[in-house]
């Protein structure tokens, strides 16, 4: 199959095709002419790539998944490991976001949004404000 098709088959443009190839996650045969010649084995490889990204996961983290994808000797406890650390990624950064979330909350409670000057959106994110 040739770059365009295999694009189809996997839902990823080419351009992160050939960026996945550059950086060997991916590697096609070439055909006399020099053209790739993907198999569907590279279709299947794309897609585990492109869940693991929209997941989350490193381009060093999919390599490491994608060496377990192909690893029929692997124990899911490596992969287990490889996704636990990330969910405790994701809980760091939705508890970071929901800080921020009820941060910017009070601010926006706290402000009256009309004609006079005084704001404390400004103050707080000046420095002045003083958190209650």
């Amino acid at each position: 199959m040739n770059i365009g098709t295999v694009s189809v088959k996997s839902g990823l443009p080419a351009k992160t095709i050939r960026y996945y190839e550059d950086i060997g996650l991916i590697t096609p045969d070439r055909r006399d002419n020099g053209y790739r010649d993907y198999c569907m084995e590279d279709v299947h490889r794309l897609r585990f790539l492109q869940r693991s990204r929209s997941l989350g996961f490193s381009v060093e983290e999919c390599r490491q998944l994608l060496s377990l994808y192909g690893d029929g000797e692997r124990e899911s406890a490596e992969v287990k490991a490889i996704a636990t650390t990330k969910l405790g990624e994701i809980e760091r950064k939705i508890a970071e976001l929901q800080g921020l979330h009820d941060m910017l909350q009070h601010l926006v409670a706290t402000c009256y949004g009309d004609h006079r000057p005084e704001c404390p959106i400004i103050d707080g994110l000046s420095g002045r404000a003083h958190a209650h």
